[in-house]
């Protein structure tokens, strides 16, 4: 295999790897829910996951100094507070799957900002599969039948529009600052990001904290995977893929977190969950089209 090849290998592995560690955590999140408050369960799981990071870096021998503070700080919010928080907000009184759907809007937020603050070019196949994965989406949220509650709905929504930002901000952070280390600029967004879910979970009233093995595994499944391993992994993705692309391939996720609450917490698809999933992944089908090569004369 040529080395040019590698990397695209190793970014299509990372995908999958991303795909069922965070598609099977919207289970995860919405059952935590059943023991502590939203806000709570989120800066507990961020402070560990930070915690296990900058232990990480100190056994490597990495310098625990901070990145460029400014956008660091900036994704740390959009990242943490924005996509972390709002997403686990929402899940206080929306489904797992449905959730999962609205949060992975994202795509199409980072399709539009990364052509405005990025100046990226999609192919006409890929703008054909954003149509058929927006068909998908909708198929799948059926608007027309949406009875839970529109807080949960927005707040799904923007969960999506911020974690879109924070991606078009970090491309921009790997311009600008070619030699940045990732684990650093993971460790220290994620920082930033959780000394914001502190200030809010002890400023918003919540139930109280029932510490049971079900909390522990929540806890523990998201600060070491959920957490601290897929958002180094989601950087390393950005940093060897376009925003673009990187976005779009996400979509799988949302379709795998509706079947998993199906499997599990018995959130049944109907017939156009169905048919909107079979979409989404034809759509991920279709951008995995490489371009073609142009010989040379």
């Amino acid at each position: 295999m040529s080395s040019a090849a590698k990397p695209n290998l190793i970014a299509v592995l990372g995908l999958v790897v991303l795909t069922l560690i965070w598609s099977y955590n919207w289970v995860v999140m919405k059952s935590a829910l059943a023991y502590i408050g939203a806000f709570d369960f989120t800066a507990l799981r961020c402070v560990s996951g930070t915690l296990l990071l900058f232990i990480v870096m100190r056994m490597r021998g990495q310098s625990l100094k901070p990145t460029p503070l400014i956008p660091t700080i900036v994704i740390g919010i959009l990242q943490i507070g924005g996509m972390v928080g709002f997403s686990q907000w929402a899940l206080v009184t929306g489904g797992a799957g449905k959730v999962a759907v609205l949060v992975y809007t994202m795509p199409f937020w980072v399709i539009l900002l990364a052509a405005v603050f990025l100046g990226e070019r999609m192919r006409r196949l890929q703008y054909v599969a954003v149509a058929v994965a927006a068909i998908g989406v909708i198929l799948v949220l059926q608007p027309w039948h949406l009875t839970g509650s529109w807080r949960s709905l927005g707040l799904a929504v923007l969960s999506g529009f911020c974690w879109a930002a924070s991606a078009v901000v970090t491309k921009r952070v790997y311009t600008r600052y070619p030699g940045i280390d990732l684990l650093s600029l993971t460790t220290w967004q994620m920082a930033f990001g959780t000394v914001l879910m502190i200030v809010v979970a002890f400023l918003v009233e919540q139930k109280p904290i029932e510490w049971t093995a079900n909390l522990f595994f929540a806890l523990s499944y998201n600060a070491v995977l959920a957490t601290a391993f897929c958002w180094t992994l989601w950087l390393y993705l950005l940093k060897n893929l376009p925003a673009g692309i990187a976005g779009l391939s996400t979509l799988a996720i949302p379709v795998c977190g509706v079947l998993f609450a199906w499997w599990l917490m018995a959130e049944v698809p109907s017939v156009a969950d169905g048919a909107g999933m079979i979409l989404i992944v034809l759509a991920l089908a279709m951008i995995s089209i490489p371009r073609r090569q142009v010989a040379p004369a």
